[in-house]
């Protein structure tokens, strides 16, 4: 039985690196058919954040010695292998270099994540992932794309890089047209975006195409839902918010529009994503290399619209006609009508993500990622 340590944020935290790590322990627990628990290290900021699970291990995300200390427990016991779900922003130090002093010190093997991969890096990220890549067994990426850039940018052999899709949660079994009704949405053209409310997601590209959309098609309903990023409210309370109800207000859209101003729970979320028509994530910036909510309106069977950014262009490379230009408000006006006033055309592209939905569940991807740890434990002790 392979002993995995992961490295993340963690559940409870709201942020879509706790929710999959959590999701993705799970599931590989469940593909290895073993009823213990592997242990997380946890980023934390507060210095007294102690979990009564004692296989959640604290990390203080600004005190280096800590990375150090952590280490040597892992090296310590009976960890076979280490997952690494890196991402520069949830480490201490510039760009999360903190992360550094933990692998030097580590002696596991280790297979690391990288949720973001730049196809041109630039310093200070550039050094600090040439040296996690450098130093890890195994590399896993949810972006064919991925491959190439990190082989460019630092020269990593092919066969060191894995490809393993965004993990998703399977449909639910409840009746879609149940679930619309309790939503109140029976009688609507849903379009939907979801995810913690932040500037970049191109919600205002949607909103300014809404006044068409509706005159066109009177029963649409435009679906924002998430609380605003926490360190955004940090930063800003919720300025951006109330921009979006101002533009929502001056253009008349208020039967449009429903934003829900909360953190969703798993159960919740799917509900909300399976009883949509279109699934939307009108992304401005081309560089984005994952996306866990396109993943998972794909992994729930939803017909998509996106920009071409680069996670949407390899999740979606046999569908292109689903890519639309984040500059061409009249692109998505046409096709957003197309879609939403001809049924069958919608249900055709419903098989469509289906198809590729069934190659994300967390059942497979679970697998996947249990096999190569198990592979990557079987090869190191072979060599030591």
């Amino acid at each position: 039985m392979t002993r995995v340590a992961y490295v993340s944020t963690y559940v409870p935290q709201k942020c879509g690196l706790a929710t999959y790590t959590f999701h993705l322990r799970q599931a590989v627990n469940n593909a290895k058919g073993w009823k213990g628990k592997d242990p997380v290290v946890v980023l934390t900021e507060n210095p007294a954040d102690r979990s009564d699970d004692p296989v959640l291990w604290p990390l203080q995300r600004n005190q280096v010695e800590d990375y150090a200390k952590m280490a040597r427990k892992i090296n310590g016991s009976d960890i076979d292998v280490v997952s690494l779900q890196h991402e520069f922003g949830i480490f201490g130090g510039e760009a999360g270099a903190h992360i550094l002093t933990f692998i030097q010190n580590l002696k596991k093997p280790l297979i690391t994540t990288f949720h973001t991969v730049f196809k041109k890096p630039e310093p200070p990220y550039a050094s600090i992932q040439r040296e996690i890549a450098e130093k890890s067994a195994k590399i896993i990426v949810m972006n064919r794309k991925a491959i190439a850039y990190l082989q460019e940018a630092y020269g990593i052999p092919k066969e060191k890089i894995c490809f393993i899709p965004h993990g998703t949660p399977e449909p639910s079994s409840e009746k879609r047209q149940h679930v619309r009704e309790q939503l109140g949405w029976q009688n609507r053209k849903v379009l939907m975006t979801f995810g913690l409310l932040s500037r970049g997601k191109g919600i205002e590209l949607i909103l300014k195409a809404l006044p068409e959309i509706a005159r066109r098609i009177p029963n649409v309903l435009y679906v924002i839902a998430g609380q605003t990023h926490p360190e955004i409210r940090k930063r800003e309370g919720e300025s951006y918010r109330n921009e979006l109800q101002e533009q929502i207000r001056t253009s008349g859209m208020q039967q449009h529009v429903a934003m829900i101003d909360k953190y969703m729970g798993e159960d919740e979320l799917i509900k909300h994503i399976s009883a949509c028509d279109i699934y939307v994530t009108p992304y401005p910036g081309m560089q984005q290399i994952t996306s866990g909510t396109l993943a998972y309106a794909v992994g729930l069977g939803r017909p998509v619209l996106s920009t071409p950014y680069a996670y949407a262009q390899d999740l979606l490379s046999d569908y292109p006609e689903l890519l639309l230009p984040y500059e061409n408000e009249q692109a998505w006006i046409d096709k957003t009508v197309s879609l939403l006033t001809n049924d069958p055309l919608l249900k055709s592209w419903n098989k469509r993500m289906e198809r590729i939905g069934e190659t994300m569940h967390w059942p497979v991807i679970g697998r996947q990622h249990a096999n190569l740890f198990a592979e990557v434990r079987e090869r190191e002790s072979v060599i030591s």
